[in-house]
């Protein structure tokens, strides 16, 4: 039985001899590397690092986008003691210099021209790191090593000491901490959350026997590494045999699913959300006809799709229809995920039901999940033998979960962090004897299936005393093919308002159609027939909600949120706090009058 990251990245290599355990591109195509080189590269650069004076506990930063470096700089870390630290190539370089500083680094892996402009603008200050590398093939300044120098130090090593590796890999305990991960957050400074190998490995062995992952699969990795949910499910790749291919960047994934044609990809909401918008788009500037055979299609995909879901099969009539329902409208859409997913898996965020339930009415399945940083991540997950849209599915063997007298969800497993680093009291905070407070809101109901209401902290409390949840109304909006992004306001206020950002393209086309004079998006935004528009496409796409939820006012904002003006995390969530001082001015104004409510 695997009981650490070390010793699972020993069997893989001997369990899993493949020509493309890895996929990049390089030059225009996707180029394989195979499990034995991939095997030797982690040997070498765990050796080059040991060679540095790199010890068992001292921490690797790892800033760089998705590659096989990263996992193979991780790997070198772990397998020999070594603490990885993963920062978001998003960061700025005061974040960058206080996550190095806060982790008392010692070696700081850096990809690029652009991630070490980062890092030498605060180099002056980084006083417990002794060795630079960068990913480059020449190194950007004097005193940085590169990639290669580390893999030819390791080389030398290995040869003088053939063993050395596996002494170093057998050393390693289940309690000994892989990883400090530092929370994005949506408030305050980010904390390191300390991760044993023990919390990874529950997690991924548990995982692994709940949802199929095979020597067979090809995997799209393109969410950071640096996000626990990517970073666990890559040590799952790992352990699985999996084909890892890496995505260019998030920019050209809906290519590069084309070129790698995966079976699994790992992704959060709002890419899904993404997905979901082009398709509409597409179907809704397409003929009356086209628009009406794909919305005929959906129909027979949601009713096959509850008969699935009911364990009955689905015959006569309805397998015909649906047969023709895949030619005509479900081959189309699954041909641009690369036509051989077998499943999606979304977490981070809440998904919304609408659009879970549209994608498996395609054919395509969507795991939605739920976890945290603090809990390696995941807590629960659905499956494809207990699938409920809504829900993010029952817990995993060997988590509990209970939910507190305040709606509070809490957790305890072998897959709990061992605190904050550095900070006991913020530990002693989350923790109520041996369960874990998540922050979280939920509810688990009558067949054990555990779904988010929201952010404990994010919950609105209106004048009138009344609990609204505003991320399940933020979901619904997003639906909407107007609208890209919401963020609902009302707390201590007596009725409920909206930030919207429009889907700029869909509404130049309206200002088009309806002779709408504009010069810019600003101008647009503030436009009284626009602000009619979405107003009116919220009504509609929200008759289900009481009367106290409903949005009354909403303020058109001419951009979306942005993870560089630190209005996002780098996990793509909304820092609400943020967001709410930054368009205090306009929220004030919408509350000017407050008559409605």
């Amino acid at each position: 039985m695997v009981t650490t990251l070390s010793q699972m990245f020993l069997n893989t290599v001997k369990a899993y001899p493949k020509p493309d355990f890895m996929l990049v591109k390089k030059g225009g195509v996707y180029t394989p590397i195979s499990t034995e080189e991939f095997g030797l590269r982690v040997r070498r650069f765990a050796l080059g690092l040991k060679d540095l004076g790199f010890a068992k506990g001292d921490k690797l930063i790892i800033l760089s986008e998705n590659r096989p470096e990263w996992t193979i700089a991780d790997f070198a870390s772990v397998c020999q003691g070594g603490v990885t630290v993963p920062i978001y190539t998003t960061l700025m370089p005061e974040q960058i210099k206080y996550i190095i500083n806060d982790s008392d680094a010692q070696i700081v892996v850096v990809s690029n021209e652009e991630m070490w402009a980062k890092v030498a603008a605060v180099r002056a200050d980084l006083g417990t790191v002794k060795h630079f590398i960068t990913l480059l093939p020449k190194a950007p300044a004097p005193g940085v090593l590169t990639y290669d120098e580390i893999l030819e130090k390791g080389k030398a090593v290995e040869a003088s000491r053939p063993k050395f590796f596996e002494e170093l890999a057998a050393a390693v305990g289940p309690e000994d901490v892989a990883s400090i991960i530092y929370t994005s957050g949506t408030t305050g400074v980010p904390k390191g959350v300390i991760l044993t190998h023990a919390n990874f490995v529950s997690n991924l062995t548990t995982v692994s026997t709940i949802v199929e992952f095979s020597e067979k699969d090809t995997v799209l990795s393109f969410l950071p590494l640096s996000h626990v949910l990517e970073r666990m499910v890559t040590f799952t790749y790992v352990y699985k045999g999996c084909t890892i291919g890496y995505a260019e960047s998030i920019e050209t994934v809906a290519q590069n699913l084309t070129e790698v044609r995966p079976q699994i990809m790992v992704s959060v909401p709002r890419v899904f959300e993404k997905i979901y918008a082009k398709v509409m788009d597409n179907v809704l500037a397409s003929s009356g006809l086209k628009r009406k055979i794909f919305f005929w299609g959906i129909k027979v995909g949601k009713a096959a799709g509850a008969k699935r879901l009911a364990k009955q099969p689905v015959k006569g009539g309805l397998k015909f229809k649906h047969g023709l329902a895949h030619k005509l409208v479900f081959s189309k859409v699954i041909a641009k995920t690369g036509g051989r997913v077998r499943f999606f898996v979304s977490g981070g965020a809440p998904l919304s039901k609408d659009i879970a339930e549209f994608f498996y009415a395609l054919g395509l399945v969507v795991l939605e999940g739920y976890g945290l940083t603090e809990t390696s991540p995941v807590v629960s997950v659905n499956t494809f033998e207990d699938l409920k849209f809504g829900s993010v599915g029952k817990p995993i063997p060997g988590v509990e979960v209970k939910i507190a007298p305040d709606g509070e969800i809490l957790t305890r497993g072998p897959n709990i962090m061992k605190g904050y680093y550095k900070k006991p009291a913020e530990t002693a905070e989350v923790f109520e004897g041996d369960w874990f407070k998540t922050g979280d809101i939920g509810v688990i109901d009558a067949e054990g299936f555990l779904s988010i209401t929201d952010r404990k902290k994010d919950l609105i409390v209106t004048a009138g005393g009344k609990n609204i949840a505003p991320q399940p109304i933020e979901n619904v909006l997003k639906t909407n093919p107007y609208i890209v992004s919401a963020v609902v306001i009302g707390d201590r206020r007596r009725f409920v308002s909206a930030l919207i950002v429009p889907n700029f393209e869909k509404i130049e086309e309206y200002a088009a159609a309806n002779k709408i004079a504009y010069a810019s998006r600003a101008d647009l935004a503030a436009n009284a027939a626009i602000n009619a528009l979405l107003m009116a496409e919220i009504d509609k796409a929200t008759p289900n909600l009481a009367s106290y939820e409903r949005v009354k006012k909403i303020a058109v904002l001419d951009r979306d949120f942005e993870i560089a003006k630190d209005e996002m995390t780098p996990s793509m969530k909304i820092r609400r706090n943020i967001v709410q001082d930054k368009y205090r001015t306009v929220i004030d104004r919408l509350y000017k009058d407050e008559t409605i409510g």
